[in-house]
């Protein structure tokens, strides 16, 4: 699946919790949530497309920009760290 697709349902489930009062609660949900439904892969393109092209950064809401950064090891596991 492409970056652009992957930022599109991202920013689709963002909107989803950008209701909730507690930011910090709406970046955990997220998280949880791609986790949850999203094979590692398309977790790891993401986050690999976040890491190398501003573009993509750019194209990512706040709320799930912050989510990808501050839940990179939920979503990532071990792979986080390499």
């Amino acid at each position: 699946m492409t970056p652009d697709k992957l930022v599109y349902m991202a920013n689709q489930i963002g909107s989803y919790f950008t209701t909730d009062p507690q930011p910090e609660h709406a970046r955990q949900q997220i998280a949880e949530h791609m986790k949850k439904f999203w094979a590692p892969s398309m977790r790891a393109t993401l986050i690999e497309a976040l890491d190398r092209d501003a573009d993509v950064e750019a194209q990512l809401d706040d709320l799930v920009r912050q989510a990808l950064i501050e839940h990179r090891t939920l979503l990532l596991g071990s792979a986080a760290n390499a």
